[in-house]
């Protein structure tokens, strides 16, 4: 396709450009992986192979990508200026993405129809997988957004931007939620009727970090906004951790949203696409596999109030991205990407039931969490 050769170009001398491919399953923006001919795209007398990803951004999501540029800047140059003093652990690699400038050394370009293109650096010889394999998989995801956690925790939030306001806080999605089943109403199937009874029946607990944070009780650290599962790049060989992708949603926040996502994405070995919605189950044991990688890294910087609402963080960003698919659904799918009309209606539902799950193990879950702490 012409137009992903020339933005491809924009970062990589097009002579040497041997191909661009689809790469991903991501909800948000358009994807690439770009094989470039040598080690390095400007560097000529170099052999072999170097891959990049190249993305398009989706505007109507992050309205100004500038500052998402800015973020990821400051996010990745001080984690690898952290790496200097902050060993990833014995024998362990963990690589921090690097943004690719264009010839012209800006850190994006824009397209003649205004599309927003930028070049990252791919990690090689690694993988991401949808769902957890294994407990042992389990605990290098914890340990991924640990590190990650960890490497971030000097850096003052008032250096992000926030690039999504309101991003991750549940009462304001419910009050969208709200507006858009006044304004266009719902449908009368049986996935509808359960989906309107979940939000039902859970509003009222909705508010419970951000009234922590009101209080003083949660501070706003740097944090990642989406680590789910396969934003984990996993090496071939030795099924580390090697680094933590996706960064787009980095701003200042509450670790508590990015624990409760990577527990929710972690503790489904269904994965969040799949149709019968009713079998989905959170699984405590991955729960203490994840969260045990995880405090390895990161429990000498959380404090007691953190610990205390570890739980909350759990069943409430499940119940939240159920929330934001089942919005999306009745707006008729204008922020997540979707193959068909009811595919947003039956990740809600997933997220949902496994909310559902997490509140029926509520006692074990709270007990894996005191074990740990």
């Amino acid at each position: 396709m012409p137009q992903l050769r020339a933005a491809a170009a924009q970062f990589a001398p097009p002579g040497r450009i041997l191909q661009v491919q689809t790469y991903g399953q991501g909800n948000v923006h358009d994807t690439f992986l770009v094989t470039v001919r040598g080690a390095h795209p400007r560097d000529p007398e170099a052999a072999g192979e170097l891959h990049l990803i190249l993305q398009r951004l989706n505007t109507r999501v992050f309205r100004r990508p500038e500052p998402v540029m800015a973020n990821l800047r400051t996010c990745t140059g001080h984690q690898r200026r952290r790496l200097a003093e902050v060993s990833p652990g014995p024998g362990r690699r963990w690589e921090v993405p690097r943004v690719l400038l264009t010839r012209d050394g800006a850190d994006h370009w824009l397209d003649p129809e205004g599309s927003f293109w930028r070049a990252l650096s791919f990690i090689e010889n690694a993988q991401s997988l949808e769902v957890i394999q294994d407990l042992e998989h389990a605990r290098e995801v914890g340990y991924a957004l640990g590190l990650f956690h960890a490497l971030l925790s000097d850096l003052d939030p008032a250096s992000l931007a926030d690039t999504l306001p309101g991003f991750h806080e549940t009462p304001g999605y419910l009050r969208h939620f709200d507006e858009v089943l006044t304004r266009q109403g719902a449908g009368q199937s049986p996935e509808v009727a359960s989906g309107l009874r979940s939000i039902g029946q859970r509003r009222g607990w909705a508010g419970v970090l951000e009234a922590a944070r009101a209080q003083g009780r949660l501070k706003l650290r740097p944090i990642h906004g989406d680590p789910k599962v396969n934003n984990v790049m996993v090496d071939w060989a030795s099924g580390q951790a090697v680094g933590l992708v996706d960064l787009d949603t980095v701003k200042p926040g509450l670790v508590h949203y990015d624990i409760g996502d990577c527990l929710r994405s972690g503790c489904n070995p269904l994965g969040e696409e799949i149709e019968s919605w009713e079998t989905v189950r959170f699984e405590p044991e991955l729960c203490r596999a994840i969260l045990m990688g995880y405090l390895s890294r990161a429990g000498g910087f959380l404090t007691g109030n953190d610990y205390e609402y570890l739980y909350d963080a759990i069943r409430l960003i499940a119940f939240e991205l159920g929330l934001r698919f089942f919005t999306d659904y009745l707006e008729g799918n204008v922020y997540f990407k979707v193959r068909d009309r009811e595919q947003n209606l039956l990740r809600a539902l997933v997220q949902f039931k496994l909310t559902e799950s997490v509140e029926s193990q509520e006692k074990t879950i709270r007990a894996i969490i005191r074990d740990l702490r």
